[in-house]
This record gives C-alpha cells, structure tokens and sequence, in this order.
C-alpha cells in the first residue's frame, strides 16, 4: 500500500533532511525548488536573486559542525569546527549522494492552495508550470522548508532623510564582497552576526567602518576557556539541569562577569541595560581597540551626505548597510489567511493552529521535521486550536522576556535508563555537547551509528586543531611532575601542623 503524498518546498537542509525523514517513515516525498540546485542559504551565488537566500562570500558558520550535523550523518571529522560554506555545501551535496535524495526533487516554481475537500481530506494542490504550462498535482501533507532569510527587512520609515542621502543605501543581503567599497566611509546599522561580520571584513579595506546599534548586545566568543569552542562547554544537558534549579540572577551574573572579563561591555560602548541579546564576535573588540571600528549609537536622521545620531554626533558617510534582519515570506502560499495568519502564528513554531487538518508544517524556523511526519501519519496528536493559540501567546512573552532556548523535546534520551545501561555513554550525553546524535540514541528515527558518533565527538572537534603535531622528549605529566606536586602537598601539610601546634 503506498505511502501519503508529501509536498516538501525547498532543497536547503531543512528541505533535504524532511525528504530523508519522510522516505525513512514510508512516505512518498516531491521536493520542489524553485532554483536550479540544491543548498539553499548555504549555497554562495555572485549575484543576489529575488525570492531566494543570499549570503556574503565569506559567510561561515557560527555554530560548531557537531552542533548542526544532521543527526545520523556526522561532518568527515577533518572538517573545521566552524565551516565556511563552500565546506557546508560540500557537506551538503555528500549528503544527498549518499542517501540518494536528488531524485526526489524537481527544480520548478510551485504555488500550493487548499485541495476542494481540505476541510476532509486535508490536502492541498502544487501548482507547477513546466514548459510554459501548468500542472496540478495533489499532496496528503506539505512540509515549508524555504527558511528565515529570503525576505530582507529594510525599516527605510525609521530613518528620516535616507530617502535624500546621495550616497549608497542596501540591505546586508545585497552584499558579497568588500573591494567595492575600498577607500570609502562606511557605516553598518544592526549589531546581529551579519552586522559585525560585515563591519570587521569591511574594516580591512575601507577609511572608516562605523556600527551603529539602537539595541547593543553581548558580545560571546566561539573561542571558550582552554580554547575549546563555546559549544562544547556551555550547551550541555548538565547546564540545562543547573539552569532549570539555580536561580536566575545567579547564572546571569556569571554570564555578565565572564563576558566582561573578555572586555568591559560599558568602557566599549556596548553594555546592555535590560537586554539579552547576543552575537558571536571573537574579534570585534580587537577592532574597537585599534579603531578599525567605531560604535555609534542609533541615527537620528540622515542629511544628503550625513549620520546625524541620536547623541548629536555626526558622521560624513559614503554607504550605508542595514544589517536589519528578515521577515517571513511564503509567496507560494498566497494572501490565505486561512493557511496562515499575518502575524505567522504556529504551534511549536511549525503548525499554523488555525488550520482543519494538521497537514501543513513549517519546518527549520526551530523544531526538526521527525515531530510534524508523525502528526502527518496520525501518530501525534496535535492540541485543541484555543490550547494551541495560548501556547504561542505564552512563547511570544517569553520571547519578549528572554533570549530564545532550544525548544527541541522530542525523543530525548532516558538519562536514566542509559545510566544504568552504559555509564560512559550517559557521561558524554549528559556533560558533553548536546549534540544531534543523542535524538537518535532511541524511539523513532533511532540509529545504530548514534552512540559511535557521540563518543567520538570530542576527537572530532580537536582533529582538526592539530594541523602540527608537538613532539616531546617526555610526556607533559612525567612521574617527576607529579612526585614533586606530592613532596610539595605533603611539605605544606607537615608545615600547617607546626604552625598549629606552636
């Protein structure tokens, strides 16, 4: 008996992942993309096309490779710890091959509508047009996979006078390389990752790079103590468990004293009063300190060749970037606010509560595609549509509140069950990275790699430091070493024991 009919739009991870998952539950997945090949955000195009990602040349990535794996198929362990994106697309298309998905995807423009009888069937018609003609064909469920970054949002109403500024205005989505804009002055208006990346690589080229931020951030480093990467150390079941029981004040106190131990976030500008925003930087105070970098505050107004900021301060400028983000855009699904409402309102980040039939899922905003197949096949049960809308007034308050946590809680492993069964396991996966292999440990999706992936992660991240091998005429720890740490412990004990008694 054949398998639903799953309409999957996009071929970028989140895409090619959802065609894996379906084949792997008995269904039959359509991939439909609307450019002419796969890896959507990842894949670095010279020139910026309508309706599909774009990223700069030099985009790498910001999360550890152990981090963002796909769950059953680990990066090749050589692989660097953060990965440019020609290696994420090298990565990517390894991934394809061996699991044979790219005869699952057609490269065709679609539009998908309610099917006639949605309301009890809950399908839905993709319209394709090839050779000049539209097709219909009929799908059981349809997995949104196109991402967060295709609609750049550029808030032109918040900046008078940018309209009459005679120099260069453009979204960070336009940008692909730094020699256009050697010699000039530049100013970049946003402190998320883009805005930074963008303001140290122009800093090497141009007069003067300026970052101006109305909301300024914390600023964390991938490189963490002992030079291991930020991940690795902080992002971990043990801390998870820590975060739940210690107070709140507590562990944003060791947050704020750590990170102004790398630099003092108020001497540089950059000190938050009641905001948890953050971006990753290594470098972006050694490019204040040398003044590669300038840190303004928000702009007032633009003249024909001035910044004028909020603190009365002005700047002659040649270009400004807006690093101001991107908002939600699902063309092909039309102006149906019966699909999905204007404020894009999903359950869980990925069911829009007000739909019939469960059978429309967005995936990659945050959640993984194994939870939505399973409502689609009828093994999950999705809550009442009023329970649904609370849960995602709730999510918004908190969003508001606080820096967005991993809302991943599907198939975690039973701490428990594995401490018994195999306590070196249960030692990595508790107080080593939570990594994607550890929602494979078990229940559906389960893989037989998974425990093989996780106990070697840690070689993994460190191969690739260790380009140049030290040799040594005896190890770093001889006997000698520790003889005399003991001679010292024992001396100081005898000496505490005088002291007492005299």
């Amino acid at each position: 008996m054949p398998g639903k009919r799953v309409a999957v739009i996009g071929a970028g991870v989140s895409g090619l992942g959802a065609i894996k998952i379906c084949l792997e539950e008995g269904l039959e997945p359509t991939c439909f993309e609307r450019s002419n090949d796969i890896g959507g955000l990842w894949r670095y195009e010279e020139k910026v096309e309508a309706g599909r990602p774009s990223i700069y040349k030099s985009v790498t990535s910001n999360a550890l490779k152990e981090m963002t794996a796909f769950s059953d198929y680990p990066f090749p362990d050589h692989f660097p710890n953060y990965l440019h994106n020609s290696k994420v697309m090298e990565y990517i298309r390894m991934y394809v091959k061996h699991f044979h998905l790219k005869k699952h995807i057609q490269f065709l423009v679609c539009s998908v509508r309610k099917h006639s009888d949605f309301s009890s069937t809950g399908q839905w018609d993709v319209v394709v047009e090839v050779e000049g003609k539209q097709k219909s064909f009929v799908f059981d469920g349809v997995m949104v996979c196109t991402g967060l970054y295709t609609n750049p949002f550029l808030p032109l109403q918040n900046f008078p006078g940018i309209k009459r500024f005679k120099g260069q205005y453009m979204h960070s989505g336009e940008y692909k390389t730094p020699e256009e804009f050697r010699g000039k002055k530049i100013i970049v208006v946003g402190i998320g990752n883009s805005g930074i990346d963008l303001a140290i690589e122009l800093s090497h080229v141009v007069a003067q790079v300026f970052l101006s931020t109305r909301q300024v951030a914390w600023i964390w480093n991938q490189v963490w103590d002992n030079g291991m990467p930020m991940d690795t150390v902080l992002f971990t079941r043990f801390n998870s468990v820590v975060n739940r029981f210690y107070p709140t004040f507590l562990i944003n106190k060791w947050a704020v004293d750590k990170l102004n131990l790398q630099f003092n976030h108020d001497i540089y500008g950059l000190l938050p009063q009641h905001s948890h925003h953050s971006s990753f930087a290594d470098d972006l105070p050694n490019h204040i300190i040398s003044g590669r970098v300038l840190i303004k505050p928000n702009i007032g107004e633009f003249t024909e060749t001035l910044a004028i900021f909020e603190d009365g301060t002005e700047e002659d400028l040649d270009v400004v970037i807006f690093a101001t983000g991107y908002t939600f855009y699902f063309p092909f699904l039309g102006n149906d606010s019966t699909v999905l409402d204007s404020q894009c309102s999903m359950f869980k980040f990925v069911f829009p509560p007000q739909q019939e039939k469960p059978t429309l899922a967005f995936i990659g905003i945050l959640q993984p595609s194994q939870w939505a197949i399973r409502v689609f096949k009828g093994l999950n049960k999705l809550p009442s549509m009023s329970v649904m809308m609370a849960n995602i007034r709730k999510k918004r308050r908190k969003i508001e509140k606080e820096m967005l946590n991993n809302p991943r809680n599907i198939f975690r492993p039973n701490l428990f069950s594995l401490f018994l069964r195999d306590p070196k396991l249960f030692k990595e996966v508790f107080f080593g990275p939570c990594t994607p292999y550890q929602y494979r440990l078990q229940g559906p999706g389960k893989w037989a790699g998974a425990q093989g992936a996780i106990l070697t992660q840690k070689k993994c991240i460190i191969k690739p430091l260790r380009t140049r091998i030290l040799i040594r005429n005896q190890p770093l720890y001889s006997v000698l070493f520790w003889l005399k740490i003991v001679c010292s412990a024992l001396l100081l004990f005898v000496l505490t024991l005088v002291i007492i008694k005299g």
